[in-house]
């Protein structure tokens, strides 16, 4: 190894038993006023029946517990989190002074429209801006995340198409390097996915797309720039295609970074698109969540957006909840507001005039990485990238050494690894995404790591990389034990 210094992994780390193990005395709660009066049977439904099962702990040691548990994550704020496909950019904390405004803050879902304008207000913005910048005429801000907004486009789809009297139409055009939840979402709105084969260049072969053009066809699912960073140069032509057969095309959005400011895919011919603002304006969204995911629309799918939507009536914001033509509601209330927020304030911060630096910088790093560590490692597909490389462990499998090895190796040089094994199409990915926020003095001392992993792999020692990691508190876990096997209550 060289003598390069890379992250340090923090912290002295210490076994952590469980809250429930550490309470040393029986639970203890405020105690509230009884309850005047008859509690209606409504309410009764909701009593508890026995005891809470909460551990008796003072206040500090249960924050100190969740503070050491803490500190055994990863996180955009420790370090590089170049995960691919999934943009994990950091969160600039201007956005979290906003959302934290007390009128922004402090709002209830169910509070009178008279006295949430502002909040309003806000939101509308966003809308007009997402619609701008994507190239739609109107959008949905509802969508929890860029999973529901899928199911939302197509819930939109198989109401449109139902209008138009083609309820047989259920055939649903999936890449074979689609997202995972492409299909699902094709499944839950009682449609089927066909597969499509890509190029040997990782997009969409044309001769493959036609001979499924038919009758039966709903919508082509697609991902623009694909989950293998390339550019799908077709698209116009692919969405003629699939317009010509009567079908409609749904843009999964979890690329926009590579985008934003520059591209319009409302440009390109596509006709709904979820956009992840979790992802391209810089919510943090490990974990599960937060997340939101609004679909913008053409004027072909808007009568069936869903509700409840905002309405601008002169200087006055009211919430529509009731439309014949609609899909429905995805959500109970406009989405999530706290996330939405910090997209407008990460927006307003680049302005009209600089948002485009955003793709172009996202780009422009990605392509750096990949062209300092194209010659360590394999590239399968040649040229230029968009917003994240691929690159693929066919060099250093022929030293016994394979892609979960390398990013378990970056753990212990203090980095996250990058998605691993996806897509699915290229045998031992590593799909590395550094975004726009990264420094070139980061992405240097990533790379640096890489190179040396590299570089121990020719010269046969191995060892070290099928050992890491070392250094965090937890090692290699059977993550497959964990998946099937999960022990999810505590018991006493």
């Amino acid at each position: 190894m060289s003598q390069t210094s890379y992250s340090a992994v923090s912290g002295i780390q210490h076994e952590e038993a469980l809250l429930f193990e550490h309470a040393h005395e029986a639970a203890k709660s405020i105690s509230l006023p009884g309850v005047e009066g008859d509690i209606s049977p409504e309410l009764q439904a909701f009593s508890r029946q026995e005891a809470a099962q909460i551990p008796g702990l003072s206040e500090p040691e249960t924050v100190r517990h969740f503070v050491r548990m803490s500190q055994w994550n990863h996180s955009i704020e420790t370090g590089f989190y170049p995960l691919g496909s999934c943009t994990m950019k950091y969160n600039p904390r201007v956005n979290e002074q906003v959302v934290r405004l007390p009128g922004l803050a402090d709002i209830h879902p169910d509070q009178p429209i008279d006295s949430v304008q502002g909040v309003l207000e806000l939101l509308y913005e966003l809308q007009t801006w997402l619609c701008e910048l994507a190239g739609f005429s109107d959008i949905t801000l509802q969508p929890a995340a860029g999973a529901q907004g899928e199911i939302t486009g197509l819930m939109m789809i198989r109401a449109c198409l139902d209008a138009r009297g083609e309820q047989h139409r259920k055939k649903v055009l999936v890449p074979d390097s689609a997202h995972g939840t492409n299909p699902a979402s094709a499944a839950l709105c009682g449609m089927h996915c066909v597969a499509l084969k890509s190029r040997p260049d990782g997009r969409i072969d044309l001769d493959e797309l036609k001979k499924h053009l038919d009758g039966d066809v709903a919508a082509l699912m697609m991902t623009n720039p694909n989950t293998a960073g390339a550019f799908e140069s077709d698209i116009k032509e692919i969405c003629q295609l699939v317009h010509d057969a009567g079908g409609l095309v749904y843009g999964d959005g979890a690329n926009l970074n590579a985008l934003v400011g520059v591209a319009r895919p409302g440009d390109m011919g596509i006709d709904c698109l979820h956009i992840n603002v979790h992802k391209t304006f810089s919510t943090p969204h490990g974990g599960g969540g937060p997340g939101a995911g609004p679909v913008v629309v053409n004027e072909i799918l808007a009568p069936y957006l869903p509700v409840p939507r905002i309405v601008k009536e002169g200087d006055v914001y009211r919430i529509e909840t009731h439309d014949e033509q609609s899909c429905g509601t995805v959500l109970g209330s406009l989405g999530q507001v706290g996330v939405l927020l910090r997209a407008h304030a990460y927006i307003a911060a680049f302005g009209r005039n600089h948002l485009h630096k955003i793709a172009q910088d996202a780009v422009l790093n990605a392509n750096y990485v990949l062209h300092r560590l194209k010659g360590a490692y394999h590239v399968p597909f040649e040229g230029l990238c968009k917003h994240e490389c691929l690159l693929t462990d066919e060099y250093q499998n022929k030293h016994g050494v394979k892609t979960l090895d390398i990013a378990k190796q970056l753990i212990d040089l203090g980095f996250h690894p990058m998605t691993i094994y996806f897509p699915l199409i290229v045998h031992g990915a590593m799909l590395i995404e550094p975004t726009e926020t990264e420094s070139k003095t980061t992405l240097d001392s990533f790379c640096d790591a890489m190179l040396d992993i590299a570089a121990q792999c020719e010269a046969g020692d191995t060892q070290v990389l099928h050992d890491a990691p070392v250094k965090p508190f937890r090692r290699r876990l059977d993550e497959t034990q964990a998946a099937r096997k999960p022990v999810l209550v505590w018991q006493k």
